[in-house]
């Protein structure tokens, strides 16, 4: 019998350590519980703030002329992105101006690239004057492209 009540005593301590190992794991797992609420909160506070400066700097790019004015440079595709990008209240003088640009010569590289003996050299004239205005919208200045580019400003101003 004492060795039962010896056994019974034991059993009561294991359960004891277990019931007492088991409030610190509770504890331990509640700071950390707490500890993780409180990172998440703070990297989803810093996460916001990131997002929101990027939703700024975005609006800036956006705004200014100058990316229309490169982006009108990518043949086709990068012409009428440009075009959609500098409508309505966020048009600019300076993207507008290299709309217009690219927009007549573009028109007259396709119409005369197709004479025959002479399409090669005008096309590599008009991609000289593509390269020139390509570096002008780069330098923040609106250049002109030699003999053409005022009438193109001209037929083209309600771009």
């Amino acid at each position: 019998m004492a060795d039962d009540k010896n056994l019974s005593d034991d059993l009561e301590d294991m359960i004891g350590d277990v019931k007492e190992g088991a409030k610190k794991a509770a504890d331990k797992a509640g700071h950390f519980a707490d500890d993780a609420k409180e990172k998440a909160s703070d990297f989803a506070e810093e996460a916001k703030e990131a997002a929101k400066d990027f939703a700024n700097d975005a609006k800036e790019v956006l705004s200014d002329g100058k990316n229309v004015a490169i982006i009108s440079h990518l043949w086709l595709i990068g012409w009428i992105i440009a075009l959609v990008m500098n409508n309505g209240d966020k048009k600019s003088e300076y993207g507008s101006f290299y709309i217009r640009q690219m927009l007549g010569l573009g028109i007259f590289s396709l119409l005369l690239g197709f004479i025959p003996v002479v399409g090669w050299p005008i096309f590599l004239i008009f991609a000289v004057l593509w390269l020139m205005s390509f570096i002008g919208s780069f330098s923040g200045e609106k250049k002109l492209t030699p003999i053409l580019g005022e009438y193109f400003q001209d037929w083209f101003k309600s771009l």
